[in-house]
């Protein structure tokens, strides 16, 4: 999908879909509802092209393959994170960020600073290397 461009008409179309939050000359960004329905749907034993052509796509338009490249990432979001995962977005303007260090376990923020502890003293190490190998220079 990534080296069609999508013209002016076809924008337009795909814009018409109440399956489609926006469309750009490169990306389609579907409704969340319809991702979860397509999940679903597939899990039922339908195939991509079949889900994209129930909800009004045209496979010229957006492409063959493009159907089954979204359900296989759809279908990772959804075994990874349930239904809030296609629901909710975790990109750009509307999601929530990376997990801050207050929501995290006390065993993980122990992992984390003791990861932090270790690449601070490798830094201290190799700033005293470059420093004695300084004096070392002048010295010559």
């Amino acid at each position: 999908m990534a080296n069609k461009l999508f013209t002016e008409l076809d924008m337009r179309q795909l814009e018409y879909n109440p399956n489609v939050r926006h469309v750009s000359e490169k990306t389609i960004t579907y409704e969340p509802s319809f991702k979860l329905a397509a999940v679903l749907s597939y899990l039922e034993g339908n195939t991509p092209q079949e889900i994209f052509l129930k909800a009004g796509f045209y496979l010229d338009i957006i492409g063959h393959e493009h159907p089954k490249q979204c359900l296989k990432r759809w279908r990772a979001t959804y075994a990874a994170y349930g239904e809030s995962g296609l629901l909710e977005e975790r990109r750009g303007k509307g999601s929530l960020g990376r997990p801050s260090g207050k929501d995290l376990s006390v065993e993980e923020q122990l992992k984390r600073a003791e990861a932090r502890i270790k690449l601070l003293e490798a830094e201290n190490d190799l700033l005293k290397k470059l420093e004695a190998l300084e004096r070392q220079k002048r010295k010559s």
